[in-house]
């Protein structure tokens, strides 16, 4: 699409996006919504640059995300940055994104907006996996902000839903040797409490969006995710728009109603 053409379609692109959030707005908001950044390294190759620059633009696209998610009232954000499959890709790519996983994860520890919104920061996955350093880091910025209840961004690193599932398993299997949990205690509500984070929110997502146009989840979240409303858009995740959240959470709006009549 030309410049000359997106320039006119741009205030037609506001009005849009405004009656979307005021449409949107009218309804209930979810608390917790989950989103698979997908397409970095495509968004990268159609521009011709190397496929690390795509990584960039998809963390200031997280950025901007987050914010729209304050906007709207969206309590919980868990966004999937790197799974344990993604330890499979080249050494230059892992250096990259574990690069700027310390900057952002400085610039959450730093940040005004942080503690004025009240953030709570809160990394899931295999931490056994994750390089020294950024260790050290997500423990000061969960260390920072664990007082913090109005919102909660929780970052995905190292993370595999099914070892989720299995590393819970274990936990749970410990408090039974130690006489701490009985066999028949075990429910719902006890394999939540052993997830990697014990938290009512994290225990259920709204919401699953997927960019990029792939149509999977990718072993994302597979316990929270049980009863979510899925949305995939064909948009690579740096050029995700807010029309694009605004239309997922139309849509789970939409389902939400239809349920209850």
């Amino acid at each position: 699409m030309s410049i000359l053409w997106k320039g006119l379609l741009r205030p037609a692109y506001r009005v849009y996006e405004e009656f979307l959030r005021r449409e949107v707005l009218e309804g209930e908001i979810p608390k917790h919504i989950a989103i698979i950044m997908d397409g970095n390294r495509r968004f990268a190759r159609k521009r011709g640059m190397k496929e690390t620059m795509g990584h960039e633009f998809g963390s200031r696209k997280a950025e901007e995300v987050l914010r729209w998610c304050w906007e709207l009232g969206i309590k919980m954000l868990t966004l999937y940055a790197f799974s344990t499959e993604n330890f499979k890709r080249s050494e230059e790519e892992k250096r990259n994104i574990f690069n700027i996983f310390e900057r952002e994860l400085k610039r959450l520890l730093t940040d005004r907006e942080t503690y004025e919104k009240e953030v709570r920061v809160k990394i899931v996955g295999r931490r056994d996996l994750l390089p020294e350093k950024i260790l050290e880091l997500v423990e000061k910025v969960e260390k920072a902000t664990e007082g913090h209840e109005k919102y909660f961004l929780n970052i995905a690193v190292a993370y595999g839903g099914r070892q989720e599932l299995i590393d819970a398993a274990k936990k749970i299997i410990c408090k039974v040797i130690k006489g701490e949990l009985m066999p028949m205690e075990i429910d719902e509500r006890v394999i939540e409490k052993n997830l990697y984070y014990e938290n009512e929110l994290y225990a259920k997502v709204d919401i699953v969006i997927r960019s990029g146009g792939e149509q999977r989840l990718s072993n994302f979240l597979p316990w929270q995710t049980a009863n979510s409303v899925v949305y995939f858009c064909d948009v690579f995740w740096p050029e995700f728009r807010k029309i694009d959240l605004l239309r997922a959470i139309r849509e789970w709006q939409r389902r939400r109603a239809c349920r209850r009549s």
